[in-house]
């Protein structure tokens, strides 16, 4: 019952979200969404911030479970992406609020997992130490963590998914030179 009551007050959220920001949203709101009462939400949320919290690190775990190896960066950068194109107007709500640092650390933690997934994935015969990886790791998260957070400054603009796949091209073959360069060092 727990599973389900949590999943009802966190679609009930959700869906208020994608259609008002979150200074807007009233717990009593959430809980009329739901069917439950005031001392339900309490049960299993101290406040609106941890609602959220959980909501970005429970997608985190499932993207992160989901896709235990990516095969691109391109590919990572539409995983990191799903719960964002899903809820659009969500997700704007909660990078536009006081609540923003709670997704930029779910968006954080998804980019170093899909690049640590894809460089591992990758790395193949590369004779790379521990801290060249970490070092090629850091990199690739930062460049992605910084499109996405670009992405969503523009109010999420469809064309810079084409901006991002035009970027991929043009990295085309970094990493293995990345590599190369690591190995020579």
């Amino acid at each position: 019952m727990s599973n389900f009551t949590r999943k009802a007050i966190r679609d009930s959220f959700v869906k208020l979200l994608n259609n008002k920001p979150i200074s807007q949203i009233t717990i009593r709101e959430i809980v009329e969404e739901c069917g439950v009462n005031r001392n339900t939400f309490y049960y299993y949320y101290q406040d609106l911030p941890q609602l959220i919290e959980s909501i970005v690190n429970e997608e985190a775990e499932r993207i992160i479970r989901e896709y235990p190896a990516i095969d691109s960066l391109d590919d990572g950068i539409r995983a990191a992406l799903e719960f964002a194109l899903a809820n659009r107007q969500a997700v704007l709500h909660i990078y536009n609020s006081v609540n923003r640092d709670i997704y930029e650390q779910y968006q954080w933690r998804v980019c170093a997992h899909v690049v640590r997934a894809y460089v591992d994935g990758i790395r193949g015969d590369h004779m790379l130490t521990e801290e060249d990886f970490a070092a090629i790791t850091d990199y690739l998260k930062c460049v992605s963590f910084g499109l996405i957070m670009g992405w969503l400054e523009t109010g999420m603009d469809p064309r810079a998914i084409e901006r991002f796949q035009k970027i991929m091209k043009l990295k085309q073959g970094d990493l293995d030179r990345l590599m190369r360069r690591c190995e020579e060092n």
